[in-house]
């Protein structure tokens, strides 16, 4: 069963200012069924908050995790969660 989860991520590195948070929303629109948003933080880091089908929701980790991303990904930290709803589709924040 591939049941519906919430994952928080802090992306540390070079990250804002080079694209990533919207190559992060164009990754979770070509994987499809995540809801969520990306934004950058003030100490430098992107948080991005995805919820959907686990399987998918790992899809996007592992993009941020090693996939071709903008700037340079030094980390990341992820949480898991319940699912709270209330995000219409993918955005940038």
């Amino acid at each position: 069963m591939n049941k519906e989860v919430r994952m928080t991520a802090w992306v540390r590195g070079r990250v804002q200012g080079v694209g990533f948070r919207w190559f992060a929303r164009a990754n979770a629109l070509r994987i499809g069924e995540l809801a969520g948003f990306a934004v950058n933080l003030g100490d430098g880091r992107v948080q991005v908050v995805a919820e959907g089908p686990k399987d998918r929701v790992e899809q996007l980790l592992e993009w941020l995790r090693t996939g071709d991303t903008p700037g340079r990904v030094d980390g990341v930290t992820e949480i898991w969660d319940t699912p709270r709803g209330g995000y219409d589709g993918f955005e940038i924040r």
